[in-house]
């Protein structure tokens, strides 16, 4: 318990700067942590739900029915599902139209999958740039915070006569509060950003496979009706 007061009777006595240096850092520390639970969430979705839709594009139905299912499903679609329903849709309807060959069909089917493709892979990635950004930036802004505290410590000295550990030891310790901090806001931003840039990845090749597949079997029925 006296530690506890102690760290935070440092932080309440520290000096302007460096108090906001530690609110800047608990802020990054606070939308990160929300931040990597929010994109856990998200990517494990995106896992099932690919897995899911797979298993029903490849489970021999046809893929009008199960154009129609997903458009009558309460649920919005996602991944690889929009994938499908973007490049289903551009499809059906460049076959509907007269005097267009095959390939014209085909290169604009492509043309708008890949469009698909890259906005799935944009939402994926969608706030880990801020993730980096904090792990690479914060224990700078707590090294920052640390220099200014040692710095205000040892300008004191210069106004007395005898110098004791006793007198920089408070301003030293609330400094290296702030390097503490900012070791803690960078060290989770840093991990979770790899370790989701290892996943979108794993999900990005999936929906890549998945797209050359798809415009495969496009191709064929292009091609044969």
């Amino acid at each position: 318990m006296t530690s506890e007061l102690s760290i935070f009777k440092l932080i309440t006595e520290a000096s302007p700067v460096v108090q906001i240096v530690m609110l800047i850092l608990v802020l990054a520390s606070v939308i990160s942590w929300t931040f990597i639970f929010s994109k856990y969430k998200e990517i494990r979705r995106a896992e099932d739900t690919s897995e899911e839709f797979e298993e029903r594009f490849w489970s021999g139905i046809d893929l009008a029915d199960l154009y129609r299912q997903l458009t009558r499903e309460d649920h919005g679609t996602e991944g690889l599902e929009n994938i499908f329903m973007a490049g289903f849709k551009e499809f059906a309807r460049l076959r509907q139209q007269p005097n267009i060959g095959p390939d014209a069909v085909m290169e604009g089917t492509q043309r708008v999958m890949r469009v698909a493709l890259n906005r799935e892979l944009e939402n994926l990635d969608e706030r880990l740039p801020f993730l980096a950004t904090v792990g690479s930036t914060s224990p700078y802004v707590g090294l920052f915070g640390t220099v200014w505290g040692i710095m205000n410590s040892f300008r004191s000295l210069g106004n007395v006569k005898q110098a004791t550990l006793a007198m920089v030891a408070p301003g030293i310790s609330e400094a290296l509060v702030a390097t503490a901090m900012g070791l803690f806001a960078a060290i989770p931003a840093v991990m979770a950003y790899n370790r989701y840039s290892t996943d979108i990845g794993r999900l990005a090749n999936r929906y890549e496979a998945f797209t050359e597949e798809f415009l495969s079997l496009l191709h064929r029925q292009a091609h044969t009706k």
